[in-house]
């Protein structure tokens, strides 16, 4: 069963009903358009449809593009919105009077959820997910986490993402601890709740982070009742985290690694070891096992990179309808993350980039990781992100498509200097864009994939 809604109390509601129920829930993302949104609806063979009022009209749009619709049609009264004929209203559900346990069994080899991921680099993939994987994924938050019963916390990034979804709002009611939904990651009501409410627990990606702290509201709320802040979904800017801590002293600060096919934790770096180990994605959380291996599969020694691999119950059994990419992403046994990273001496792991991001100018390799931290120590800079895009002489060239910082003059040709002061010449941008915003996901997460587009044709002719 599909849902597409902005967060709000009938998606958690639908979320574990569906799943009590014997059904597959399938999020979808609200901030797709009507193709997409079809394109998850036929791949995952869904068979019926519950869709938030102010979304109908994307879904029935997509609905009438497909040639094996679903036939059970519901909408989710939220916005106010009439979300036109066709569709029952899900609220009436709610009320049932019958409340005997459904006959469906739901044991942890059953599958209770399908996450399509995030889809950055191409179409993204059905990741099916098991009771057993989620309730592992559970385990390994809570005790790497340090999450507890007594917390505030408030959600603002989309429950569709497996990150909110699973790593924090589910556990939140597994432990019996306090849930706050917004809508949407808006700064200045981020700010006012934590105020208001006493919010001590909040999960943010990067880019929210970074936000928060550009907003004029962050000096002026009481914020001392956070004490526990947690990132993922991308990688966090050096800088960002030792700003966290000079702004939050209070608040314990937690990097959460990992991918939707890993339901999503797989390395924990936590408060204690945040400036020791800057940059760092931490250690395997409690149920996973992590390795850096060379093209052949070959475990590769501390400070060599590698591709990221792991293996643990939280893990996805399979891509839905596609057992090609299955069987080539758990080749060996493992689980091949597509990201690249290496191992200090001392176990913990650091990213160092995704596979498709690793440029190639010149003969020589460049991360883009390597880059953006550079850049992002500029005093003048808010966000960046590089890319490679095909060059007649260089084969691929080191561009930077950057955001200044609001009320901040900067310019290409002096940004382009610092480059050169601070990177190796080979890793020093070709060309410097810079922009009034980069363009992300709903999770929050920068789509290279639209960047490299967008520029594709800038060293032709």
């Amino acid at each position: 069963m599909a849902l597409l809604s902005h967060n709000n109390r009938a998606f958690v509601i639908l979320r574990f009903a569906i799943a009590r129920a014997g059904a597959v829930v399938t999020p979808v993302n609200f901030m797709l358009n009507a193709e997409d949104v079809a394109y998850i609806l036929t791949h995952s063979g869904a068979t019926a449809l519950i869709a938030e009022d102010a979304l109908c009209a994307t879904a029935r749009a997509a609905l009438e593009t497909m040639e094996d619709a679903p036939a059970l049609r519901l909408s989710i009264a939220h916005a106010g919105t009439d979300p036109g004929a066709g569709w029952e209203p899900v609220e009436p559900l709610f009320e049932h009077p019958d409340t005997s346990e459904p006959v469906a069994g739901v044991g942890d080899d059953a599958p209770v959820q399908m996450m399509y991921t995030s889809g950055t680099e191409s179409r993204p993939k059905g990741a099916i997910l098991t009771a057993g994987a989620l309730y592992a994924q559970y385990g390994s938050c809570i005790s790497n986490g340090e999450m507890t019963e007594d917390a505030v916390e408030l959600h603002c990034l989309p429950l569709f993402h497996c990150a909110q979804l699973d790593c924090f709002l589910t556990v939140d009611l597994y432990l019996g601890a306090t849930s706050i939904l917004h809508e949407g990651a808006d700064p200045a009501a981020m700010l006012e709740e934590i105020e208001k409410s006493g919010v001590t627990k909040l999960f943010c990606p990067p880019t929210v982070w970074i936000a928060l702290l550009r907003h004029p509201d962050f000096d002026t709320r009481d914020l001392s009742s956070l004490t526990q802040g947690y990132y993922g979904a991308s990688i966090m800017p050096v800088a960002i985290v030792q700003e966290l801590a000079e702004r939050l002293p209070n608040m314990r600060l937690y990097n959460f690694y990992g991918q939707t096919e890993m339901a999503p934790v797989a390395t924990v770096l936590r408060p204690e070891e945040q400036m020791s180990r800057l940059g760092s994605a931490g250690r395997p959380a409690l149920n996973v096992e992590t390795r850096v291996v060379d093209e052949e599969d070959r475990p590769l020694p501390p400070g060599e990179v590698g591709e990221i691999v792991h293996r643990s119950p939280h893990l996805i059994s399979a891509y839905y309808n596609d057992p090609e990419k299955t069987a080539e992403a758990f080749r060996g046994g493992w689980f091949h993350s597509g990201d690249l990273g290496r191992f200090d001496e001392d176990g913990y792991l650091y990213v160092v980039d995704r596979k498709k991001d690793m440029i190639k100018t010149g003969g020589e390799n460049v991360a883009s990781r390597e880059v953006e931290e550079a850049i992002f120590r500029h005093p003048d800079v808010a966000e960046v992100a590089v890319i490679g895009v095909s060059h007649p002489k260089w084969i691929e060239a080191v561009v930077a498509v950057v955001v200044p910082k609001d009320g901040h003059n900067l310019e290409a040709g002096a940004l382009s200097d610092w480059c050169q002061e601070h990177l190796s010449h080979f890793k020093a941008p070709k060309h410097i864009e810079i922009v009034e915003a980069l363009p992300k996901n709903a999770s929050g997460k920068i789509l290279k994939r639209d960047l490299r587009e967008a520029h594709a044709a800038l060293f032709d002719g």
